[in-house]
């Protein structure tokens, strides 16, 4: 075919350059939308979740539903919680420190009298001993919330699972996260998410040493993170040798001991203990399951079933049976260390019904729902046609 020219005798086609320019400029700001939208996605359902799981506990200061006399806020900030929640000082060390670096009275003074009421009413701010540290608290909360939906997006993307199916299970797990507590949630919550699934994600596609500084975070938040580094052996083991799967691990508890043990000893005196004993309400609760009371929980303003009602349960159990045999070896290696360690945990020391305890369990619950999820994404594919002949 002729080339069409144009009056100057120039070609009307684009060179092979320009084409190939075009191409990569259209690529990249198609990427850039799509990471746009990625992000208005999971900003709005971790602002949900996190909306949610506020509106159930706050930060259990007085006056809520929520308020624990021996963990609530006040008591956090001012270092005279209950063992073991005084533990957790990862948000607490981190709010008074952003609050002596930054110039708070002089950005106060910029904040318009409407715009500081708005706040103080919204956060319900009024007779608050610490309501600076409190907007804090909150807003790092927030984050924790957004940057832990980035980190399951993450792990579901090295863990092979289908980039529609890596983008909304995250968001099915976020919305589902204030459900876990039904008696119980507090501020080292949603940290302990991101922190597990940064660890989680790293071990599956980096070298594990980078883990550890997220293995000294996770138990800078909550002390049971040591326990969750035993976990990663099967994810370690995959890009691994035994030898060099075992010190790391063996290093990743060292340091979450390094920083626990200093925490443990700094507050030793204060009131509580290490652990609670509940295994009577957890035997209590299995003899009598169909207590009313333990069916239901108002979370985003209705009143829902409960996940510790039987009909939630035995939907969680199809949940795990269907997903089970399709799961990789590695991850139920990874499940069964969990749950040697946080289920016998869990029966002696929490709370009957409360699945937030179970958090060791939350990535392979989280990539379980992938799994069933992918599934549901491939079988609604195109069907061939059938003929009618």
């Amino acid at each position: 075919m002729k080339q069409t020219t144009t009056r100057d005798g120039s070609s009307s086609v684009p060179s092979a350059p320009e084409n190939s320019m075009q191409t990569m400029k259209e690529i990249r700001w198609a990427r850039r939308y799509n990471q746009m939208c990625l992000f208005i996605l999971f900003a709005v359902v971790s602002a949900s979740s996190f909306s949610a799981f506020f509106d159930k506990w706050h930060f259990r200061e007085p006056g809520g539903r929520g308020f624990d006399p021996v963990a609530g806020f006040d008591q956090i900030m001012d270092g005279t919680a209950w063992r073991p929640y005084i533990y957790r000082q990862l948000l607490p060390d981190l709010t008074y420190g952003i609050d002596g670096a930054l110039p708070v009275n002089a950005i106060g003074r910029h904040v318009s009298e409407d715009s500081r009421h708005r706040v103080i009413v919204a956060l319900d701010l009024a007779g608050k001993t610490h309501p600076v540290q409190y907007i804090t608290m909150y807003l790092i909360l927030y984050l924790s919330a957004l940057l832990g939906t980035y980190a399951l997006y993450w792990v579901c993307r090295a863990a092979n699972i289908s980039p529609l199916a890596s983008v909304f299970t995250p968001v099915i797990f976020m919305l589902l996260f204030p459900l876990f507590g039904v008696k119980g949630g507090y501020y080292f919550d949603y940290p302990e998410l991101l922190f597990m699934a940064l660890a989680v994600w790293i071990a599956l596609g980096f070298d594990w040493w980078w883990i550890i500084p997220i293995a000294a975070l996770g138990a800078w938040n909550k002390e049971s993170f040591l326990l969750f580094v035993l976990t990663l052996y099967p994810l370690l083991r995959r890009r691994n040798s035994r030898v060099t799967s075992l010190l790391a691990v063996g290093v990743l508890a060292g340091v979450c001991a390094a920083v626990y043990l200093p925490i443990r000893m700094h507050f030793a005196h204060n009131p509580g203990g290490t652990v609670e004993f509940h295994l009577k309400d957890q035997i209590d609760f299995f003899v009598h399951p169909f207590r009313l009371a333990t069916w239901t929980d108002r979370t985003y303003g209705l009143l829902l079933p409960a996940l510790s009602g039987p009909i939630p349960i035995l939907l969680l159990i199809w949940t795990v049976w269907r997903a089970w045999r399709h799961l990789p070896l590695w991850l139920k290696r990874h499940a069964q260390i969990a749950a040697i360690i946080n289920i016998p945990l869990f029966l002696l020391f929490c709370q009957p019904g409360e699945f937030r305890d179970l958090s060791m369990l939350s990535i392979v619950f989280l990539l379980i729902l992938a799994t069933n999820l992918q599934a549901w994404i491939e079988s609604l594919g195109p069907k061939p046609l059938q003929s009618t002949a």
